[in-house]
């Protein structure tokens, strides 16, 4: 009888993992928009994520002591529930920046999705990250 129970959960898990699976393939096979009616937003605004990134971005110290400074273009998607993936580097200045702009990203909230003709879609989004010794 146990065992009986045992293969029936062990079954129902398989299926329940399966159907999760589906539903993030499916969500990741929507396409991702360029443009859209209204784009996707940090949470508070731009205000908001102007004082994330001062409060967050670590200045690397291999860079520092370089004196190297520049300007990182951060591309990633913002998923239909607001969370960030595909986080990539479009521009690159130095190693260690590059890291720092894709760790910082990576670590943001979820942002209010974009949406396009009334549908809430999946947006690319290209952010500069601008890293500045003062």
């Amino acid at each position: 009888m146990k065992k009986l129970f045992l293969m029936s959960v062990m079954a129902l898990f398989c299926l329940m993992t399966a159907n999760a699976q589906k539903t993030v393939v499916s969500e990741k096979n929507q396409k991702v928009y360029d443009t859209v009616d209204q784009l996707p937003e940090f949470p508070g605004g731009m205000p908001a994520l102007i004082s994330y990134l001062q409060n967050n971005i670590k200045y690397p110290k291999d860079a520092e002591k370089q004196k190297v400074e520049g300007r990182v273009l951060v591309q990633f998607v913002v998923e239909t529930d607001g969370s960030i993936s595909d986080v990539k580097v479009a521009k690159e200045v130095f190693p260690s920046l590059d890291a720092e702009g894709i760790r910082v990203v990576q670590a943001m909230p979820k942002w209010t999705p974009g949406k396009h003709k009334g549908k809430i879609v999946r947006v690319q989004y290209t952010l500069p990250i601008v890293f500045s010794l003062k």
